[in-house]
This record gives structure tokens, C-alpha cells and sequence, in this order.
């Protein structure tokens, strides 16, 4: 069986071995196409261009919720980070901790996407931030070209968001001192949703929210044990109904391309301490995954995503992981 499969250019070494073709799923010859997340969750949700994708985990929720069934998921996770460490503020704004974001001006690519999500929920449930706190969203795409365009997206209750113009753009405007900072800031992805260009990251005039953000991801994550998931895949569900096998068959692939990443990965760490040039005590921790895919590894983080969701106004309701994902691979 002949299947179109797209990832996101930012994919990483654990889906290389997959865009590669040097793993494949047994009894399944994938066409593989490279295509920026922010397109290619756009192109699906619209088009359904893919048979199989990275999806946005926020977009995904969004959609099973309010009837889309077209896609089922399959939980392999191919993008995590922590996202609220990415928050950038302009320095003359008097922003230096989370609470002084409360009445301001805040742009987001788009305002439902997985990242901002993680980041809105962390705000709030760590630093007493929730999104109305914030005195006015500005959302960089329209609604042509976002994701929440093709579900009829509209602000949850509560949240004042204002789409910035298509003859501007977020950098500019931040640059330009009419909004304050951005949940988080796109840039030179040259794809057909984002346009901004600014290099902000490197610029005079803006910092980020944490000014040590590896000390406030670390911070997080062993408060938590969560680190957040962004992307996961999906299959049309036409094609997971017809050929059940194919859904189990896909997700050893990415485990097997997972594993492979992983004994480099290790390879590589004792490389560095056989140098003796790193403490010996950072070996353990050098050494523990931290990336599996599966429904059990990943439960509390899904979980806490789908809280998210629902409490965000993005969901109508709590979205079970069964709604979600394939049941070939609820044990998993």
C-alpha cells in the first residue's frame, strides 16, 4: 500500500530515519514530503493533502471536538519543548516576571496552536496567570490562513483578541512598540501562514520572560514530570478503518527510527565523558530518555493537554485520549 506522509521541516534526528527511508512500516510504501509544521497543519485541516502527518495536538483536540472526524491519531510525538520559556517581552515595558504580564499587549502566531496552549496553561496554573489577564491578544494569521480558520475559530469567552493586519506583521509591530511581547515569536520560517522576518532574538530591545530559561524548563519538569508535547501524527481515518494493521504498523516504525536515534544519542554522551572533560555525576542524567512515544509513557502529559484545552475555552468539553487516538494503539 502506496501512503503520502508529511512532517514538518523542524522534524528531528528521531524522525530522520523515517523521511529518509531508512525505516519504513511493514506492508507500507510511504511517499515522504517535507512541509513547515505551521503549512502543513494549515494544508490538512483544509485540504487534507496527507494520508498521514505531524499534526498539531491543540488543532487535532479542536477538531474531534466539534465533529471533525476525518483524522484519527496515532501517538508518536515528534516535537517537545518548553514552550513558556520562549516568551518574549520588549525591555522597556517593565515585564521581568509573569504577573507583570497581566494588561498587556501580547501577540501569538495563532492563538490556539499547541504551543501557546502549553505556555497560557503553565502561566496560569504555575504563576497565577490566566489568559483574560491579558489585556489584548494579537494573532498574527488570519483566519484564511489558520489553523482554527477551517473550525470556525472564534476568542473563548473572556479573551480579547485582535487579528493584526495583513500589511503589518508580529515583529513589526513589536518593533514598532504597539504590543508588548509575544507568547511566542516566528520568524524567517518563509512558509505559506507565517511572515514575520525580524531577528528579535538577537535585538537590543527585547528579552526573554526568564532570563535563565534551561533553569525554568528543569524547574518545571521536576515539579511535574511533564515535558510538553507539541506535535503528534495522524492517519485519515478512512484508511486506519480499512486497514486497521497499518495504524500499529506505522507507530513501530517511528519507535524503531526512535531506538535508532537513541543509540546514537548515548553513543555520543559516553563519547563526551570518556573525554573527562564533563563531571562524571551528569553522566546518569546524560543518559536517561526523556523522549518515548506510546499512549502510557505520554498519559499525564496528554492528559494535562486536553486540561488545557478545555479550560482555555478551546474545547467545549474534556476530550478523552480514546476520542483521540486509534484504539489499536490504547495500550500502547
Amino acid at each position: 500500500m502506496k501512503l503520502q506522509l508529511s512532517a514538518g521541516l523542524a522534524s528531528n534526528p528521531r524522525t530522520y530515519p523515517i523521511m529518509e527511508g531508512r525505516v519504513a512500516p511493514d506492508g507500507i510504501d510511504l511517499v515522504c514530503s517535507p512541509v513547515h509544521g505551521s503549512e502543513l497543519f494549515w494544508r490538512q485541516l483544509h485540504f487534507g493533502d496527507f494520508d498521514i502527518s505531524e499534526m498539531s495536538m491543540s488543532s487535532l483536540m479542536m477538531a474531534i471536538a466539534n465533529g471533525d472526524k476525518r483524522w484519527v491519531g496515532i501517538p508518536v510525538f515528534t516535537t517537545r519543548k518548553m514552550f513558556h520559556t520562549w516568551i518574549l517581552v520588549r525591555k522597556d515595558r517593565g515585564i521581568d516576571k509573569p504577573a507583570d504580564l497581566k494588561g498587556k499587549k501580547i501577540g501569538v502566531p495563532e492563538y490556539q496552536q499547541t504551543a501557546a496552549l502549553w505556555s497560557r496553561g503553565i502561566l496560569q496554573h504555575e504563576f497565577g496567570v490566566s489568559p483574560t489577564d491579558i489585556g489584548e491578544w494579537w494573532m498574527e494569521r488570519n483566519p484564511e490562513h489558520s489553523h482554527g480558520g477551517k473550525m470556525g475559530f472564534k476568542a473563548p469567552p473572556g479573551v480579547n483578541l485582535s487579528y493584526i493586519p495583513t500589511n503589518t506583521d508580529m515583529g513589526e509591530m513589536l518593533l514598532d512598540g504597539k504590543i508588548d511581547g509575544a507568547l511566542l515569536y516566528l520568524a524567517g520560517t518563509n512558509n505559506l501562514v507565517d511572515r514575520s522576518q525580524a531577528d528579535l532574538n538577537n535585538h537590543p530591545d527585547f528579552k526573554l520572560l526568564f532570563t535563565d530559561p534551561l533553569a525554568e524548563g528543569a524547574r518545571y519538569f521536576a515539579k511535574t514530570g511533564i515535558y510538553p508535547i507539541n506535535h503528534g501524527m495522524v492517519i485519515k481515518r478512512e484508511i486506519a478503518d480499512k486497514h486497521p494493521w497499518a495504524v500499529l504498523n506505522i507507530l513501530k516504525a517511528f519507535d524503531q527510527a526512535n531506538a535508532f536515534a537513541e543509540k546514537a544519542r548515548r553513543a555520543a554522551v559516553e563519547y563526551h565523558f570518556e573525554s573527562g572533560l564533563i563531571p562524571a555525576q551528569y553522566k546518569k542524567a546524560m543518559e536517561t530518555p526523556l523522549i518515548a512515544h506510546g499512549i502510557k509513557a505520554n498519559r499525564k502529559i496528554l492528559e494535562t493537554a486536553a486540561q488545557f484545552s478545555f479550560e482555555q475555552g478551546l474545547t467545549p468539553r474534556l476530550m478523552k485520549l480514546e476520542e483521540i487516538f486509534a484504539p489499536q494503539v490504547m495500550e500502547q
